[in-house]
């Protein structure tokens, strides 16, 4: 059985209209007028046992409203969803106690308590076995590098620092689900590598089911199994990054040093940029191995091939939905 099913899932919020002048907002104030709008479109998916997945879109995409409904804080307006066989509108105890939600907008912990007395409490909700809470508790405190901080309260520490104390607190009760939603905001480069290592081997510590949304790409391809992108409430696609790239991609850039560029290599492109010190040629994938050829002949130095960037590929997955 998945560990996630999610059939048809939509979700439909009701907003006041607002109008201008002095008349219509007097007028509000006795007869207010809605407006519905519409944040997720019948969504459906399935996540299987141990899987992680990237949740990709812009921001209102449906995202976040997903992964509440999942973790059981909204209700949908219609359609259904299980996750470790739960219905998560109930929000049963048992299921509670087997998932977790990290939002990198969003603070979970007691603002002014320290953060060791922060996790102490949340040993107290889940009723976590003390030795079983001690090592987890230990060994990420080591791994994320935060024992600096675990007397502070987290009304003191920064975004990142909060965040890098939120995932460790959402682990240890050692959840089979866990939704992470802009798990690595607010953090430097370096500390973004180090969390998404921990992530990572948790998951395959713990075969943990894991639904990542994530601004930075960089998580995504160094994470995911699979990717789900959604725009304007419904999914444009459901797979792996290579399955994304031969849908929405038929080119990869080739770059070189200097600015020197014959008439075949234009003409084997689709277009050509760049600077003095380095030219930018954008070339169909069947042309790719001739127009490399040809610039090896030609002697050029620091050639190299690469893939479209994937959050590109995401935008003209937007672009193409919108048209």
């Amino acid at each position: 059985m998945p560990a996630i099913e999610v059939t048809d899932l939509s979700k439909t919020y009701k907003v006041p209209v607002r109008e201008s002048g002095l008349r219509n907002s007097v007028r509000s104030l006795f007869k207010r007028e809605f407006r519905e709008v519409l944040a997720v479109d019948q969504v459906s998916f399935e996540v299987p046992e141990g899987q992680l997945i990237g949740f990709l879109g812009p921001n209102g995409a449906g995202k976040s409203t997903t992964l509440k409904m999942l973790s059981g804080l909204l209700y949908p307006t219609s359609g259904q969803a299980r996750v470790l066989g739960h219905d998560p509108r109930l929000r049963e105890e048992d299921y509670r106690r087997r998932i977790a939600l990290v939002m990198g907008n969003r603070n979970s912990l007691q603002w002014d308590l320290p953060v060791m007395d922060s996790f102490e409490l949340q040993r107290a909700i889940y009723q976590v076995p003390k030795v079983d809470f001690q090592r987890r508790r230990d060994e990420f405190i080591e791994l994320l590098d935060v024992a600096d901080l675990v007397t502070k309260p987290i009304r003191n520490l920064s975004l990142g620092e909060r965040m890098k104390v939120e995932v460790i607190a959402s682990l240890l009760h050692a959840p089979e689900v866990l939704f992470l939603d802009e798990p690595t905001l607010g953090l430097d480069v370096t500390m973004q590598k180090r969390l998404r290592g921990f992530i990572a081997n948790y998951q395959k510590e713990s075969g943990a089911s894991i639904i990542l949304t994530s601004h930075y790409m960089a998580d995504v391809e160094a994470l995911c199994d699979r990717i789900i992108v959604i725009h304007e409430g419904a999914i444009l696609y459901d797979g792996d990054i290579g399955g994304l790239r031969s849908k929405f991609v038929s080119h990869r850039l080739i770059s070189f040093g200097g600015n020197e560029v014959s008439e075949e290599m234009v003409q084997l492109s689709d277009s050509v940029e760049g600077s003095p010190e380095r030219t930018i040629l954008k070339v169909p994938n069947d042309n790719v191995a001739d127009v490399a050829s040809l610039l090896l002949r030609r002697g050029v130095y620091d050639l190299s091939i690469e893939n479209v960037p994937l959050e590109d590929i995401i935008d003209m997955a937007f672009t193409a939905d919108e048209s």
